[in-house]
C-alpha cells in the first residue's frame, strides 16, 4: 500500500531505460530489493516508493500526479505530451536534470538502395513510426505533405513488408539500421534520459527528499565524467601541466620527499583524459601519472 507522505518514484519496468534508471538510484544511495515482475518496490532506508511501470505511462503518472518523479526519455515526453501545431505549449511538469544516459535520436531512414536528394524527395511518402506526433510536427514545419502508417513495434522491417517507403525511428548505434539495409537520413528529434517532477503544491518532507536525491544523482554524473588525476611534476613545468587537465577546482600541490624542483599533484579533471593527454604531460616532464576513476562526487 502506497502512503502519501512517501516520495513516488516511476521507473519503466523494461526496455532501454530500465536497467540504467535502477543503478542510478542504487549510486545514489537508495536501498532498494526489486524483485522479478515487482510493480512496486519500497526503499529501505529513505521514504521512497519505486513505481516500476511502461514507460510511455510516466507522463500521464506525472500530470495526474499519481508519482512525484519520473525518469523517462524526451522523447517519450514530447510524443505522449504533444500539442497540436505546438501553440502556446503548455507546461505539464518541471525537467529537473537531464541524465548522461538514453541518449538517442528519432531519425528518418529509407532503404539503402533508394536516392535521397534532401527531405523533398520524401513528398507524399508513407512513412512508418512508432512516434505519429513528433513525426507529425516534423513534417508540418517543413512544409511536406506525407502519409502515415502507424506501427507500434518492428518498425525497421516496413519498407521490406512493403508497409512504407521510409521509417522514423530510434537511432543509437545505427546496427538495427544496417542490419535492415536502412540508412539514416534525417533526425526529427534528439533525446536522452531526463528526471521531470510534476507540478503543483509538494509537502516539504518531499522537497527536501527530492533536493538530496538531486544533488546525488548530479554526483554521480559528474563523478562518472570526472576523473581523479595525480602525478609528480617539474615546478618550472606546472602551469603548462595544469593548463593540460581542466579541474573541478584548483589542484592540490604537495612537496615531495628528497625534492626540490618537483611536487605532486592531485586534481580532479572534469574532462576525459585520453592517451594523448597522457603523452604530453609525459613531454613535460611529468612522471607516476595516475588516472583513476571516482565513484562520488559532490561539490
Amino acid at each position: 500500500m502506497l502512503e502519501k507522505n512517501r516520495l513516488r518514484i516511476a521507473l519503466q519496468k523494461s526496455g532501454r531505460l530500465s536497467s540504467e534508471s535502477y543503478n542510478l538510484l542504487i549510486k545514489c544511495g537508495i536501498k532498494i530489493n526489486f524483485q522479478h515482475n515487482q510493480l512496486i518496490a519500497f526503499a529501505e532506508n529513505m521514504p521512497i516508493d519505486i513505481l516500476c511501470v511502461r514507460d510511455d505511462d510516466i507522463p500521464g503518472l506525472i500530470v495526474d500526479k499519481v508519482v512525484d518523479l519520473g525518469i523517462v526519455g524526451e522523447n517519450v515526453l514530447e510524443e505522449k505530451l504533444f500539442i497540436k501545431d505546438n501553440v502556446k505549449k503548455k507546461k505539464f511538469y518541471n525537467l529537473l536534470i537531464r541524465l548522461d544516459f538514453g541518449i538517442c535520436r528519432l531519425s528518418l531512414a529509407i532503404p539503402k538502395n533508394s536516392a535521397y536528394y534532401g527531405l523533398d524527395s520524401l513528398k507524399n511518402k508513407r512513412i512508418a513510426s512508432s512516434y505519429p506526433n513528433l513525426v507529425t510536427q516534423f513534417f508540418y514545419k517543413k512544409s511536406i505533405p506525407f502519409k502515415l502508417c502507424i506501427l507500434n513495434g518492428s518498425v525497421e522491417v516496413a519498407p521490406r513488408a512493403g508497409l512504407a517507403d521510409v521509417i522514423c525511428d530510434l537511432v543509437s548505434t545505427g546496427t538495427t539500421l544496417e542490419a535492415n539495409d536502412l540508412k539514416e537520413v534525417q533526425t526529427v528529434f534528439n533525446s536522452q534520459a531526463c528526471v521531470i517532477c510534476r507540478l503543483g503544491h509538494i509537502e516539504n518532507s518531499k522537497q527536501i527528499i527530492i533536493n538530496k536525491l538531486m544533488n546525488r544523482i548530479n554526483g554521480v554524473i559528474k563523478a562518472r565524467e570526472s576523473k581523479y588525476i595525480m602525478l609528480h611534476a617539474p615546478i618550472s613545468k606546472l602551469n603548462e601541466i595544469i593548463s593540460l587537465l581542466h579541474g573541478a577546482e584548483n589542484p592540490t600541490i604537495l612537496k615531495l620527499a628528497g625534492e626540490k624542483n618537483r611536487v605532486a599533484m592531485h586534481m580532479v579533471s572534469s574532462e576525459t583524459v585520453f592517451w594523448e593527454t597522457m603523452e604530453k604531460l609525459k613531454s613535460l616532464g611529468a612522471s607516476s601519472i595516475l588516472v583513476l576513476p571516482i565513484e562520488k562526487m559532490l561539490e
